[in-house]
């Protein structure tokens, strides 16, 4: 009988079929966590907010006077503090981590895993990819860890984070890629790696590592119902993030390339259209006035196959490659005009940083007028060169957002707001009028239609209660 089962089981064997580059999961983590978590960080903020009302001070000498610290007095400021997490790249100090975990910070803390801490001043940010580096000044060389390549990276392979969720420093956690190239609705420069491993708040800038013990991505999102992790999150993977980061830390900023154009995806019936056998490329839809693109002669209606010698396999794949490209370069461009295949020379130029990045915690007075917590501009021509605005794009321009208000979080600097309560708005003017007539008292949130990057999403604001 047993030599009848082992002939079995072999001939059961020889029919299932091997997977050559199938990867055998790991025994254990322990090993990479003991490597790779003293380059990982705690980072904490603080941000002084003023704000109306509220607890009355406490009295000096009384036992709750140290909280008025944080809760102020009547009209008073007060301390609103945030976590997140980062990782070493440079002995000498160097820490990644996101722009929303520092962005707005009057002081940011880097803990490490040692229990020492150390001030951190913030050399560079990108809003367009959330990504913002940090140096401390440590008294002797730090634990570093470095990039990996994330284009090798596969669905299925296992990933492990390291992080401070919810404020509990040091938590490791492990999954698998569950999906790549993600657009998410978050920038111009969606390109996220989706995985399984337990993400939650505070986790965000912290490593997304491979099973060498390289950053494959920079832990930045989740989708989820609750706020908590479901198994749906997402990373910035480190073929994005490791040439914004060089930036930020030789420029204080980056230096993207411009184009000047908007697109729209390629489906099956366009793609038919300009006979092509599968959907590919990106289709211009307009173009901005004295554009690179303008200036080399593309058209509405022309159909991009390929930049620089690099195949733009979907729209949004473009703006990236773009964005890429070295300032001033001469760049080629493979495109179909009306059924013919054609080329043509674009000189790259530099698209305008949407912040003054450098010395990043502090932003420049906006000037404008405020409602909703919003302070509005008209669109100007170098508004729509700045922010990379369509000239068909009509609304007006969101300058500037207050950190205390219902807005913070929702919008940003360089949105553009199309409609107020369902209804279409151009001027400042027409703004004031269509949030006067929707706010009813009760505190209900205003429906806006914000237009960000070529983007359209539907944002809710509360407009401020009255107390007095």
């Amino acid at each position: 009988m047993k030599r009848i089962a082992a002939a079995a089981a072999l001939a059961i064997a020889a029919l299932v079929p091997a997977f050559a580059g199938a990867h055998p999961a790991p025994d254990g983590f322990a090993e990479l966590s003991r490597e790779l978590s003293p380059a990982v960080v705690n980072i904490s903020t603080a941000q002084t907010v003023q704000f109306e009302g509220g607890l009355p001070e406490f009295p000096p000498g009384s036992p709750l006077e140290r909280f008025n610290e944080f809760f102020g007095g009547p009209g008073g400021d007060r301390i609103s503090n945030s976590l997140g997490s980062g990782f070493v790249i440079d002995a000498d100090g160097v820490i990644v981590t996101n722009n929303h975990v520092i962005e707005g910070a009057d002081d940011v803390t880097v803990n490490f895993i040692d229990g020492s801490s150390l001030h951190a001043e913030v050399i560079g940010r990108d809003p367009a990819t959330d990504l913002a580096v940090l140096r401390v000044d440590p008294p002797s060389p730090l634990p570093t860890v470095k990039w990996g390549d994330s284009s090798d990276a596969e669905v299925g392979d296992w990933v492990v984070a390291i992080g401070n969720p919810f404020g509990l420093g040091g938590t490791v956690t492990a999954g698998i890629i569950s999906a790549r190239n993600r657009n998410i609705n978050a920038g111009a420069y969606d390109d996220f790696i989706q995985t399984d491993a337990a993400i939650n708040r505070g986790n965000s800038g912290g490593p997304l590592f491979d099973m060498n013990g390289d950053v494959i991505g920079v832990n930045t999102a989740i989708l989820s119902p609750t706020g908590a992790n479901v198994g749906i999150s997402f990373s910035i993977p480190a073929a994005l993030a490791e040439p914004v980061v060089a930036q930020l830390l030789e420029f204080g900023e980056t230096r993207r390339g411009w184009l000047g154009v908007r697109v729209q995806a390629v489906n099956e019936d366009v793609a038919e259209a300009y006979g092509l056998d599968t959907p590919r490329g990106a289709l211009i839809t307009s173009i901005t006035e004295d554009s690179p693109a303008e200036k080399a002669g593309l058209e509405r209606g022309d159909l991009v196959l390929s930049f620089d010698g690099r195949a733009v396999r979907e729209s949004r794949l473009l703006s990236r490659i773009v964005a890429e490209t070295k300032i001033g370069k001469s760049a080629r461009v493979d495109y179909i005009r009306e059924g013919e295949r054609r080329t043509a020379q674009v000189k790259v130029e530099r698209l305008e940083s949407e912040v003054a990045t450098a010395g990043g915690s502090s932003r420049p007075a906006a000037s404008g007028e405020k409602v909703l917590g919003l302070t509005l501009a008209p669109l100007t021509t170098a508004d729509r060169r700045k922010y990379n605005i369509a000239n068909d794009v009509k609304g007006v321009l969101i300058v500037d957002v207050d950190s205390d208000s219902d807005a913070a979080g929702k919008m940003r600097a360089g949105d553009v707001i199309e409609e107020v309560a369902w209804e279409p708005v151009d001027t400042i003017s027409q703004v004031k009028a269509r949030v006067s007539a929707a706010d009813d008292g009760s505190g209900r949130p205003i429906p806006i239609l914000v237009n960000r990057r070529g983007d359209l999403s539907l944002k809710t604001v509360k407009p401020p209660q009255n107390n007095g």
